[in-house]
């Protein structure tokens, strides 16, 4: 039975009514650019995640840098962050003339390492002394919460409050993820979201969301998203063209009612990836910190032993879909090869590179295809560790 990694075609075929007749109102309309659907979905999305202000932007990489922007991000400035994510969590930082600077992450969570913010801070990382990079130089940080896990945000938080550091939550796949009951996007200055259709709750295109409960951030975030202008054609400042679409707004309130239903779909998944499992030797399953409620964007394991391409080549022959995010870090991109970093920096993020993978996980996926996509990995590992079963080997953490 071929699996694929992500089907979205399956969401559509059940909203089809719903989300066609919600198209055609906006065409009748004539109102495509910002407008009443736009507002009504920034509304609902606020009361949503518990926030007082969201403001509908082109993508989730636009959302951060104007994020960033609003809190006067720029030149001569750096931003911390992880280098495991994808790049345009940097690219964000870079677009505002400012330059990331990176802490290792933590092992399980894969998130951003509190203890190890707190050792950049201090100015006890030996690769920022080797660059050069000042503690006094870091201005921001962005955590993001990676695969659906929030990161440890009281401790970042404090760290923030510490150091004196404005937050940009990065919340691109973790739209609806909770810490200590808390909807993660709304515990930083801003918080920002992608609604890329393979997301969490996705759209049908690129568009993204910026939210806060600071009345003048959300006002700047207003201006630079529509080059700097309140009212029409006359300008405060430089911003850019970066507005949610009508049509893309519409659908997404069609859609953000049965986010609650369709996380739970992925996490009753997880629980399944987890009980058949959760005995194989050679693979360990998703970590989930306490006090974080994990919505599974992405089902990750790691595989053990130098065997995750060979783990990867026998799924995709086994018709099961895989991908690997990320196979590079970011302090290893050739984009900022000048910077100087070099492997060995940032250890725990360059392994989880070597050993992720990650495993279909959708909404609807079947009970079916979940038990072809373990039986194949039960397969692998079988024949792969056969000698070594009842050896010492990682444990798997249970939920």
């Amino acid at each position: 039975m071929p699996v694929p990694l992500f089907d979205n075609t399956r969401q559509f075929e059940a909203l089809r009514e719903k989300l066609l007749s919600s198209v055609e109102r906006v065409l009748v309309s004539g109102k495509y650019i910002l407008g009443t659907e736009v507002e009504l979905f920034e509304r609902e999305a606020a009361e949503y995640l518990g926030v007082k202000h969201a403001i509908g932007v082109a993508s989730g990489t636009d959302a951060l840098w104007l994020a960033l922007r609003a809190l006067g991000i720029g030149p001569n400035d750096r931003v911390l962050t992880t280098p495991f994510t994808f790049f345009a969590t940097a690219s964000a930082i870079l677009n505002t003339g400012a330059k990331p600077a990176f802490a290792d992450i933590d092992a399980d969570s894969f998130n951003l390492s509190a203890r190890e913010v707190r050792r950049v801070l201090e100015g006890q990382s030996e690769t920022n002394e080797r660059l050069g990079i000042r503690p006094d130089s870091i201005k921001a940080i962005i955590p993001v919460h990676l695969y659906g896990q929030p990161a440890d945000m009281a401790e970042l938080m404090e760290l923030s409050r510490e150091f004196g550091l404005v937050m940009v939550e990065d919340v691109a796949q973790a739209f609806g993820a909770e810490y200590k009951g808390l909807k993660v996007g709304g515990l930083g200055n801003l918080g920002c979201f992608s609604f890329f259709p393979t997301k969490t709750l996705g759209g049908f295109g690129d568009g993204g969301l910026v939210v806060t409960n600071n009345d003048d951030l959300a006002n700047q975030v207003r201006l630079l998203r529509s080059h700097g202008s309140s009212p029409k054609y006359y300008h405060h400042l430089s911003g850019g063209n970066s507005r949610l679409d009508a049509i893309q707004a519409t659908m997404l309130r069609v859609k953000l009612p049965y986010l609650d239903e369709w996380i739970q779909a992925r996490q009753d998944h997880a629980a399944g990836y987890e009980a058949e499992l959760r005995n194989l030797t050679g693979l360990v399953t998703p970590y989930r910190a306490p006090h974080r409620n994990h919505t599974y964007h992405q089902h990750t394991i790691r595989v053990l032993h130098n065997k995750r391409d060979a783990l990867q080549a026998f799924l995709k022959a086994s018709g099961v879909g895989t991908e690997v995010y990320y196979p590079v870090p970011m302090h290893l991109q050739s984009a900022l090869e000048s910077e100087g970093y070099r492997k060995g920096d940032f250890p725990n993020a360059e392994r989880a590179c070597a050993e992720v993978l990650s495993l279909p996980i959708f909404p609807e996926m079947t009970t079916d295809e979940l038990k072809c996509v373990t039986a194949s990995l039960t397969d692998f590992f079988a024949e792969k560790f056969s000698n070594e079963r009842g050896s010492s080997q990682p444990s798997l953490v249970a939920f």
